[in-house]
């Protein structure tokens, strides 16, 4: 299994419960092809660099886990096609 760290950014108007619901829902996404969720932080709202589909904030997420590639490649095709994440970023870490 290798290290990956996920970070994506929901949109700013984005209610509470449903930004749980979402990290909940990619937590468990991975834990289902049988990795390990290690860090799982909520960064809150914060500015962006720079404006993105006029958006100028957005609510940062961070999740760090021991997973298989497939896993991982699932992760980032969920991510792609979900409504509320407008970006995110998948890197592997070292061993």
């Amino acid at each position: 299994m290798r290290n990956y760290e996920v970070m994506y950014i929901i949109k700013p108007e984005t209610e509470e419960e449903k930004v749980t619901a979402i990290m909940e829902r990619f937590k468990s996404l991975v834990e289902e092809r049988g990795a390990e969720v290690t860090k799982l932080e909520k960064w809150g709202k914060r500015r962006l660099a720079y404006e993105i589909d006029h958006m100028r904030e957005g609510i940062y997420i961070l999740m760090q886990f021991k997973a298989e590639a497939a896993a991982a490649a699932e992760l980032d095709r969920v991510l792609k096609i979900n409504d509320d994440v407008f970006r995110h970023m998948i890197t592997r870490g070292e061993e």
